[in-house]
């Protein structure tokens, strides 16, 4: 689910257009929740704010990076982050939340995603790469390695080669690796999260013209 807003949004047609979008996005949900869809979520020139209560990821890589893309009005912009990447998690009780801003009639409106919330069915991902900016969490990392350059980690999934063709990380930057990651209790603002797989258990999508966010 892949959002770029490339040049000024027409409010008056805002109510026409949010109810087939807000269906094609259940569906698509739906068909993620089976496991049949790799999965790209971005918001152009916006952060969204994740939390869940805990995340287990086995194979993991963080290294820096760029993120671009382009502003409610088209304007461009870029987002220096930092990419945590997993070979394999899972997640419990995921909240996901982006808000759109100022919307006419409505004010601020705001589509929250929530998931995994059974413990004995939490969210499952592969490959998965989170771009980051603030991360809040109690971390435990296993057999972590500090100091490798990005190119050279074997422990995650190593670095998205979108990102290494445009230029948008340095292959040779500061990364660190670790056989397992535990993080419990996280918040975060993010730019951009990817999969390979994204199975989203339980999966309840709603939006909120109150602007409501998962933190």
């Amino acid at each position: 689910m892949e959002s770029q807003v490339r040049g000024g949004t027409r409010w008056k047609r805002f109510a026409v257009v949010m109810v087939p979008s807000v269906a094609a996005t259940a569906c698509i949900g739906v068909a993620l929740a089976q496991g049949a869809l790799a999965a790209s979520f971005s918001v152009s020139g916006q952060q969204f704010k994740v939390t869940a209560d805990s995340l287990e990821g086995d194979g993991f890589v963080q290294y820096g990076a760029v993120d671009s893309g382009y502003t409610l009005t088209g304007d461009k912009t870029a987002h220096p982050v930092a990419v945590s990447a997993f070979n394999s998690a899972t997640i419990t009780n995921l909240c996901q939340s982006v808000v759109t801003p100022n919307v006419p009639f409505f004010g601020n409106v705001s589509l929250i995603l929530h998931a995994g919330t059974d413990p004995k069915k939490p969210v499952e991902a592969t490959k998965l790469y989170i771009d980051l900016d603030d991360l809040n969490a109690d971390a435990t990392f296993t057999n972590i390695n500090i100091g490798v350059a990005a190119q050279d980690s074997t422990k995650g999934p190593g670095i998205k080669q979108d990102e290494l063709k445009a230029g948008k990380t340095n292959p040779y930057g500061f990364a660190q690796e670790a056989d397992h990651a535990s993080l419990t209790g996280v918040k975060q603002t993010a730019w951009a999260t990817t999969a390979a797989t994204f199975k989203l258990s339980g999966l309840h999508m709603s939006i909120s013209t109150k602007g409501a966010e998962c933190y």
